[in-house]
């Protein structure tokens, strides 16, 4: 068979299988306005690939089986740019909000350092070095000769301690202002 009469084959096929197509990928994209679109895609993607195909096998197979992969690659891409639109009056009490929590986190701030300042040394270094640190509280417990359980049950104090620091600290702010 010549390439010419290949490729007139290819076309007769891709002609008889236009109808079945769009309804299957409409049957996997019920209601998305971009169906036709995508089947589109799918008929160029098939002419793109039409050398893969061996005549004398299912052609309508082959087809959909194409057609579901650009569905998929549709759906990836639907989902990879989905983004949410709000109205402006949501995004302007959002943008308040997010305004006020940005005053409220420099506020907290403030007082942690102020709780931080008024611990021993060996309790700010302890913290520091859990949080801020990049060695394992097992290690650190070698470095000091304490155990690991015992540093736990004073971190958790110390903790509980700055809680209460912070929230006095705020307190008196508010009641300052």
């Amino acid at each position: 068979m010549t390439e010419i009469e290949r490729e007139s084959r290819i076309v007769a096929l891709l002609t008889e299988i236009q109808i079945p197509l769009r309804l299957y990928v409409r049957s996997l994209l019920p209601g998305d306005p971009a169906a036709g679109d995508v089947a589109q895609q799918a008929n160029a993607t098939l002419w793109l690939k039409r050398g893969d195909f061996t005549l004398g096998t299912n052609f309508k197979a082959w087809a959909f089986s194409v057609a579901r992969y650009e569905v998929l690659n549709y759906r990836k891409r639907q989902a990879r740019d989905a983004r949410l639109v709000f109205s402006e009056r949501l995004e302007e009490v959002l943008a308040e909000d997010l305004a006020g929590q940005a005053d409220d986190t420099e506020r907290r701030h403030e007082a942690l350092k102020r709780c931080l300042a008024n611990l021993r040394g060996k309790d700010r270094a302890l913290l520091l070095h859990r949080y801020a640190g990049a060695g394992t509280l097992a290690e650190y417990a070698a470095q000091t000769g304490q155990s690991a359980g015992g540093l736990k049950v004073t971190l958790h104090r110390l903790r509980n301690a700055l809680l209460a620091c912070i929230r006095g600290q705020l307190q008196h702010t508010e009641e300052m202002t």
